[in-house]
């Protein structure tokens, strides 16, 4: 029996193993509502104690709807815009660049040195897909990236609840000044949710919900360079497994206390 291998992390990054975990143990079902084979392999290589992931049910409901919803979400975006580079913000140990490979023209890892050598060490990736060990409201991170004004997409999936909101801003400073055509699909929490809720799965651990948004058009008021497109709610992720949301879906106060997928356009530059 091969040796598995012992993973030492806590505070945010620790979250990526959880979601990994969640995708595993969905990926492992008779009939799965999504197949991410990369993280089967993965856990079952793991030293890890996953019991509070086990125990968390809206964690990993979390993590399967809105697997659904941005697997679709990119994948539909991909098709539309031919030879995009997507920017991966706090990728942790996603493994969405493998479902839709060949779709896009360059893929950006990017996270904490600390997560990326951890991904390194399960996912060795020298092109298209590519690693940068820089924090997301670093700018330097862009001038690794190979970019000749083809269409971007960024996404930021699982992080911003555990940013400060001068963080948020700069993230979308840094693509607004890169790139000339960028679209970002930003996962986003309420501010009731953020400030009531805790996260079972890494109890103990020093990651933090610290900061939500209503809607897009409350966050383009904070990032007035960007123009909100829509807002999706994880309710629509969770329709497709749980008949029940089909009806709670509806309903406005669950919706809006759902974490949301916002579809934020970068603004023409003045001239341009």
């Amino acid at each position: 029996m091969d040796k598995k291998e012992k993973i030492s992390v806590s505070g945010v990054p620790e979250t990526m193993l959880q979601t990994m975990y969640a995708r595993a143990k969905e990926s492992e079902k008779e009939h799965p509502y999504i197949y991410d084979k990369a993280a089967v392999e993965i856990v079952s290589r793991l030293d890890y104690d996953f019991s509070n992931a086990d125990k968390d049910i809206m964690m990993s409901s979390g993590v399967i709807a809105r697997t659904i919803l941005l697997d679709g979400m990119v994948e539909e975006f991909l098709s539309s815009h031919p030879g995009t580079i997507v920017v991966n913000i706090a990728c942790g140990m996603d493994t969405r660049c493998y479902r839709v490979k060949g779709q896009y023209k360059y893929w950006y890892n990017i996270d904490l040195p600390e997560t990326i050598e951890i991904r390194n060490r399960f996912l060795k990736e020298d092109g298209p897909v590519f690693q940068i060990a820089k924090s997301a409201t670093d700018a330097s991170y862009t001038e690794e990236i190979c970019y000749h004004d083809e269409p971007v997409l960024v996404v930021v999936e699982g992080l911003t609840m555990y940013l400060q909101e001068e963080d948020v801003k700069q993230i979308f400073h840094i693509v607004y000044e890169k790139f000339e055509k960028a679209t970002v699909f930003v996962e986003t929490m309420s501010p009731f949710v953020s400030a009531h809720v805790k996260e079972k799965s890494i109890q103990g651990s020093q990651a933090k919900f610290t900061w939500g948004v209503k809607n897009g058009k409350e966050l383009q008021k904070l990032i007035p360079e960007f123009t909100n497109q829509k807002d999706v709610s994880l309710t629509e992720g969770m329709k497709v497994f749980s008949p029940a949301y089909k009806v709670l879906g509806k309903i406005p106060f669950i919706r809006n206390l759902s974490n949301k997928i916002l579809v934020m356009e970068k603004k023409n530059m003045p001239g341009n």
